[in-house]
């Protein structure tokens, strides 16, 4: 991943600055996560990490050489699982 480039949207920017992430960390998520899963409900892709103490869940949409990170939320490990478990998220 480290060849795609990474386009940033306006509403990317906002919803980062807005809910106190750094584009930098989620440029690193997005591009090095190992726990990554796709979304069966939006049919994106979902990386998560870590953001100090937050973590961190960041769907993004990849064509060709574009990765572009749709928006971040702040997550916990149960709300993974609940999606996990119910069907919503399977793994990459």
């Amino acid at each position: 991943m480290d060849k795609l480039r990474i386009e940033w949207t306006e509403y990317m920017r906002y919803r980062a600055a807005f809910r106190g992430f750094d584009l930098a960390r989620i440029e690193d998520v997005v591009r090095y996560s190992d726990e990554r899963y796709v979304d069966n409900a939006t049919g994106r892709l979902i990386a998560i990490g870590r953001h100090v103490d937050a973590l961190m869940m960041v769907p993004y949409e990849m064509e060709q050489n574009v990765i572009r990170p749709v928006t971040v939320h702040a997550t916990n490990r149960a709300q993974i699982d609940a999606r996990i478990k119910s069907g919503r998220f399977t793994h990459e």
